[in-house]
């Protein structure tokens, strides 16, 4: 009697569910026992949800190092499709066991002992790698044209605020708002816009509180939070195609754990806005609150404190003209004091290894926090610039023509869908249509008039009331005297806020400043002496060492 292997392979989740890999199993020894082949228990190898375009998997490895051996003499598969889903893969591992006297027998294939058997083998193999083309395809073909169409069964499920309604007879699949999560969510988004509150301070705020998760046994985590300030739902337009597959290019803990493998080939990486696939859904939040989540969001990646212990005006802002790297803080300590400097990241030699790509000295923090600090409170002294900007803004706003658009087609789109309910309403009146029909169609299009009239709004509220602001603007001369009074006492966090609301960034040159402001003037690239002392003249011990920077200039754009 011979002594056989056998192998199985299940590549989703729901077929691991569905108990198929021990069908195959099952059949699997089943034929053996009716061949008169002998399989030892440990020679049985699985692999549960490992795709068949990929060669890294558990069971497949143990048996081609069982192979290498020369132990084994046959390995018995259900199907070829079962050993791999790529053609080349097959023939690879069909010479691989050939190599060492291993015969593979697939039980739903015949067995190729001619040159005829074998050709017919690698076109069953070519064919299920096309077919498994062919269904992802087809599968992401048909989600986006679902997408489309509106229709929110291609989302994985309801986020949390919301409660999925399966589809039924007479209407399809749609979200519920949750009156208690809604909330939550509510809650959540004043924390962190209004607030000010951290990711991590919310997710204490909400466990501390002993508000449920959707799960009601896990507590509140910041990815939790982070998602719900990110999803777009909340607004009323959930979006398909947020991410895409691409080949996994970091090892994370979860592969570590399993060994290096992965039942997965590939990874999820954010797609660009402007291919997302807007769903309307009930909304929770307004739009504004949504968009300045996100611009915080944003300004977090940019301005976040991390370890950042005693706050600097500039960090965040500074960046190198010559390489491009963004200057971090750093400081040395003399026999009478400490001293804090901004450095490029280019200049460090241990982050390369090649050693440092940019040659700049560093700069003295103090001189060139007083220097940017003073151009910004020169800046301040004309509040007719100021004023002029916050009315373009507006204008710009007004004239926004995305906005525009997006509003005419709203327009034309709620009145075509209220004249096919008025249809629908002379056709029943008219006995042309049956009660069952009516009943079939009517809630979609209430469900779709509802959500379209819901984002109307949500556009029209994008036009400000400019007469409301224009008052606000009658008091900019007033504040901003304030402001240069007390310019001296307020502390750095507060600077910093007015600094990242008037400049973009800082390029840092060998002999220039530039501060690109976020206002329009027609000061454009003006040299301003940068001496704290009032002079023209630097001394090289200023700054940076042996360097001379004789002037700042100052590029203003929208």
């Amino acid at each position: 009697m011979q002594v056989a292997g056998i192998y199985a392979r299940v590549s989703s989740d729901r077929q691991k569910e569905e108990h198929t890999i021990d069908s195959q199993v099952a059949s699997l020894v089943e034929y053996a026992q009716h061949e008169k082949y002998v399989v030892p228990d440990d020679w049985i190898f699985q692999d549960e949800g490992y795709s068949g375009s990929i060669l890294e998997r558990p069971g497949l490895e143990r048996l081609r190092d069982l192979d290498s051996e020369g132990q084994i003499e046959t390995v018995l598969i259900y199907s070829p499709d079962r050993l791999s889903r790529k053609y080349a893969y097959q023939v690879l591992l069909t010479e691989e066991f050939s190599r060492y006297g291993t015969d593979i027998i697939f039980i739903k294939s015949p067995k190729a002992t001619t040159p005829e058997e074998q050709l017919l083998l690698q076109f069953q193999g070519m064919i299920a790698e096309y077919e498994r083309a062919q269904i992802i395809e087809r599968t992401r073909r048909g989600k986006r044209h679902r997408a489309k169409m509106g229709s929110i069964n291609v989302l994985s499920g309801a986020p949390y605020g919301y409660r999925y309604i399966k589809k039924s007879e007479y209407a399809s699949a749609y979200y519920e708002i949750v009156e208690k999560e809604a909330e939550i969510v509510k809650k959540t988004y004043k924390l962190y816009v209004e607030d000010g509150l951290s990711i991590a301070a919310i997710a204490r705020w909400l466990n501390d509180h002993g508000i449920p998760t959707r799960k009601r046994v896990s507590q509140w985590e910041r990815s939790t939070v982070w998602g719900i300030l990110r999803n777009p739902a909340y607004k009323g337009t959930a979006c398909f195609g947020k991410t895409k597959k691409s080949e996994r290019k970091k090892i994370t803990r979860p592969l570590r754990q399993k060994g290096g493998f992965s039942s997965r080939c590939s990874a999820s990486q954010p797609r660009s806005k402007s291919d997302w696939i807007e769903i309307p859904v009930p909304a929770i939040i307004e739009d504004q609150v949504f968009f300045r989540a996100e611009e915080k969001l944003e300004e977090n990646k940019r301005y976040a404190r991390k370890r950042t212990i005693v706050p600097s005006l500039l960090q965040g802002i500074l960046v190198c003209n010559q390489c491009g790297y963004a200057y971090y803080r750093t400081s040395t300590t003399t026999s009478k004091r400490k001293i804090y400097y901004y450095r490029c990241l280019g200049s460090d030699d241990y982050r390369y290894t090649n050693g440092r790509v940019c040659q700049t000295k560093p700069i003295r923090q103090d001189y060139l926090d007083e220097i940017i600090w003073k151009q910004i409170i020169d800046l301040l002294k004309n509040p007719g610039l100021i004023r002029s900007e916050i009315k373009r803004r507006i204008q710009t706003i007004q004239d926004s023509n995305p906005t525009k658009q997006r509003k005419e087609v709203l327009s034309k789109k709620i009145k075509k869908t209220e004249q096919t309910i008025e249809k629908l309403l002379d056709a029943y009146q008219e006995d042309l249509l049956q009660l069952d029909e009516l009943r079939s169609r009517m809630p979609d299009l209430r469900k779709r008039e509802k959500s379209l009239k819901s984002e109307f709004i949500s556009v029209d509220s994008l036009y400000t009331d400019q007469q409301a602001i224009f008052k606000l603007t009658e008091n900019t001369e007033n504040f901003l005297l304030k402001l240069r009074k007390a310019s001296d006492m307020i502390t750095v966090t507060e600077r910093q806020k007015i600094l990242r609301l008037l400049v973009k960034d800082i390029l840092i040159d060998d002999d220039t400043i530039r501060v690109r402001h976020s206002i329009p003037s027609t000061r454009v690239n003006s040299p301003v002496p940068i001496d704290p002392g009032g002079g023209t003249e630097i001394p090289s011990c200023l700054l940076r060492s042996r360097s001379h920077i004789p002037f700042v200039e100052q590029h203003f754009s929208s």
